[in-house]
């Protein structure tokens, strides 16, 4: 059974920072893309950083250079801090994680296991 938790969201001004976790059960972050994705109300989820299994980064353009990936393998931690935020940050965040060689991609649908989310709001 995988399991997904996050954890560190909240309140925060517009400038500041947060940063996320996600822990993960019944999977090893060695063996699985992970994903950052987040939702705001009325719009579609989107992913926003990933770390495939050799830790290799992207990042969706409008959070390149504020937000940072980093993941332990050994703990079975995923992590995104994110710094100078903004309100149009303001989403649900979720962790996802895909079975991967290497691999990874951006849509939602092709991630296998998801947590349940970690509200982020940026006043």
């Amino acid at each position: 059974q995988v399991q997904l938790v996050e954890s560190g969201g909240g309140l925060v001004q517009a400038g500041g920072s947060l940063r996320l976790s996600c822990a993960a059960s019944g999977i090893t972050y060695s063996s699985y893309c992970m994903g950052w994705f987040r939702q705001a109300p009325g719009k579609e989820r989107e992913g926003i950083a990933i770390i495939n299994t050799v830790g290799t980064t992207w990042y969706i353009e409008s959070v390149k250079g504020r937000f940072r990936i980093s993941k332990d393998n050994a703990k079975n931690v995923l992590d995104l801090l994110m710094n100078n935020l903004k309100p149009d940050d303001t989403a649900m965040y979720y962790c996802a994680a895909r079975r991967s060689i290497g691999n990874c991609y951006w849509t939602p649908e092709r991630y296998d296991s998801w947590g349940q989310g970690t509200q982020v709001t940026v006043s």
